[in-house]
């Protein structure tokens, strides 16, 4: 929890230091501080309360079909594009899927319309990441996303549910996914 507030602050440092410069170097300690409180929260509260997951699940996959948006339209690489088409496709299914469950499954909790802070900030980071350093920027975040909903669907797949046979079912196309982006991290 310390490193997140010490690159919490080292951010909001950079941010100052670089506001007349490109905000790249401010994005990527945005992006990095993102990763470990996505898998603290999803580690804690998401695998272990109906309440948390719904939403959880519901804005990672939010995230994901619209960061495949953007990479679909400014990758300039063909496996990312691939991939994107493919991370797209599995998490509107994965969506419309568990918001079908929910009247039946858990009829007090609905699914967010809307992004939360730190994915909205993911997905503008995205927007302002340079043409060069887009794909890099989008698979570093594909690889922190995928950890993190593996962490929240895993984690509440032992949770006596009914969704938690959702939560199992989008895991094996979660790992692709994941397996996939760094197959591509790696060839950059």
């Amino acid at each position: 929890m310390k490193s997140a507030v010490i690159l919490a602050i080292a951010a909001t440092t950079l941010a100052a230091c670089n506001s007349e410069r490109s905000p790249e170097p401010v994005d990527r300690a945005q992006d990095a501080v993102s990763a470990p409180v996505g898998e603290v929260s999803a580690a804690t509260m998401g695998s272990n309360l109906v309440s948390a997951y719904v939403p959880s699940a519901a804005m990672g996959d939010m995230y994901e079909i619209r960061a495949a948006d953007l990479a679909i339209e400014r990758s300039r690489n063909e496996d990312v594009k691939a991939l994107a088409a493919m991370i797209k496709a599995d998490h509107t299914s994965a969506s419309s899927a568990m918001k079908a469950m929910l009247p039946q499954a858990a009829p007090e909790v609905s699914a967010p319309t809307s992004l939360d802070e730190r994915r909205q900030g993911l997905i503008d980071n995205l927007r302002s990441a340079a043409p060069t350093n887009f794909d890099s920027v989008w698979i570093d975040q594909q690889i922190a996303a995928h950890n993190e909903a593996l962490t929240l669907h895993r984690g509440f797949s032992e949770q006596e549910s009914p969704l938690a046979a959702h939560a199992r079912s989008v895991v094996p196309k979660i790992e692709a996914h994941l397996r996939e982006a760094e197959r591509i991290k790696a060839a950059m």
